[in-house]
């Protein structure tokens, strides 16, 4: 029998490298399997991702007690956001509008490039985490008396006392765990792409609530200095079917249905780039936890990406998941059933609450009910009248009051 190891995390992208360098802090050194090959500075700098991760403060507080942050090579701060719908006068605004690269007391959050995150996470991992393999296929899973153990497509095998799948939506460790997964399909696709407008972004996120789904423009780090504030990745949700037609476009028709469909938001779309679409659906898994296994992440439920919070409660995951493990180690024992299963209990009803939670607002905001119209329009009004409650839905959205009781606790907070 081979060394059985404390801890294998199957996954080292955001949510699985940021639970890795939270152990190795801790003083417990993780095995990460990654599928991933090592990325190369020179293969993902000069290319501008398409997509953006919108990053919470939680996030980002987090990525700074890990070193991450600092290897963050471009990113775009936000300040502001702007939700309306197209058919009513209601809309809610947060924060306010910036020229120029904000002071980060300013912002709201960040607009992050996946490949440079991962690249930056990459360059923590090599340095800081002992084992860390990449490229590494796991083709077996099977539960042991004292631990699981996993097959590698290398021909070799880990043998571990606990197991934290953080391998994504189509979880290969959820699959091999036997733990049955709820899925919602939404019946729509989102269509993303990177476009420049007319107009600068101003760091401030919209969002506009149309017939057929809600479109959102993200502000995005441009590349070449005089198009600074002028890039945006935009998310735009559609029913079945739809995603195809709008890809089948070309740029310029594409471009043109784009400005008229966000009312000329930052005026005209001048350039498209990397259209791309995935279907929606929302997954939850019935348990996270198991004797000896974690699920975090994608790997354990998927929200619809309504308010972009799908990476920042994975995160949370991996600081609640984090803290309760370095708990019991401080105290000679490790992953003991009762430690997993508060963390699931702690994560699981407040990962649900949001994924209902983007399921019904995107139900109101696209419904055509006279009565419903009325009655959100005036929700917007009396929400944007009302500055304790949007400073309430600001505590929420950064994140940073689920940290409250954890050791990665922000100051002042």
């Amino acid at each position: 029998m081979s060394e059985i190891l404390d801890v294998v995390i199957v996954g080292g992208g955001l949510v699985g490298g940021l639970t890795a360098l939270l152990l190795a802090q801790g003083g417990v050194q993780p095995t990460v399997l990654d599928a991933a090959p090592v990325l190369a500075e020179a293969q993902v700098l000069p290319v501008v991702n398409p997509r953006v991760l919108a990053l919470s403060q939680a996030t980002i507080h987090l990525l700074k007690i890990v070193g991450v942050w600092k290897e963050i090579a471009r990113h775009m701060p936000y300040t502001g956001m702007q939700v309306w719908n197209k058919n009513g006068y209601g809309e809610i605004a947060f924060g306010h509008e910036l020229q120029a690269f904000p002071p980060e007391d300013q912002w709201l959050g960040s607009m992050v490039e996946p490949s440079i995150l991962n690249l930056a996470i990459q360059k923590k991992l090599l340095e800081n985490v002992q084992d860390y393999r990449t490229q590494i296929k796991v083709t077996h899973i099977e539960q042991g008396i004292n631990g699981w153990h996993l097959q590698l497509a290398d021909g070799s095998a880990v043998y571990t006392r606990l197991l934290i799948g953080a391998d994504g939506a189509q979880s290969f460790v959820r699959e091999q765990a036997m733990i049955d997964l709820d899925v919602l399909d939404y019946k729509q696709s989102a269509v993303s792409c990177a476009i420049k407008t007319a107009q600068p972004h101003q760091h401030v996120a919209r969002q506009i609530f149309l017939p057929t789904g809600p479109l959102a423009y993200l502000p995005m780090a441009s590349i070449q200095p005089e198009e600074y504030g002028y890039w945006q990745s935009i998310v735009w949700t559609l029913p079945e079917g739809y995603a195809d037609e709008y890809l089948a476009l070309s740029d310029e028709e594409f471009a043109r249905l784009l400005t008229k469909e966000s009312q000329h938001m930052l005026g005209e779309v001048q350039i498209v780039r990397s259209r791309a679409s995935f279907p929606l659906k929302a997954r939850s898994t019935q348990r996270y936890v198991k004797k000896g296994l974690a699920l975090i992440g994608d790997a354990a439920h998927v929200i619809h990406p309504l308010a972009g919070q799908g990476v920042n409660i994975g995160c949370l995951d991996a600081a609640i998941l984090c803290d309760a493990l370095l708990h019991d180690a401080r105290r000679g024992v490790w992953a003991h059933e009762q430690t997993l299963l508060r963390y699931e209990h702690r994560r699981k009803g407040q990962n649900a609450a949001m994924m209902h939670g983007m399921s019904v607002l995107g139900w109101l905001e696209t419904r055509e009910l006279f009565p419903v119209i009325w009655a959100r329009n005036l929700g917007k009004k009396q929400v944007n009248q009302q500055p304790l409650i949007k400073d309430l839905f600001m505590m929420q959205a950064s994140g940073l009051i689920h940290l409250k009781d954890t050791r990665y606790c922000k100051t002042g907070e």
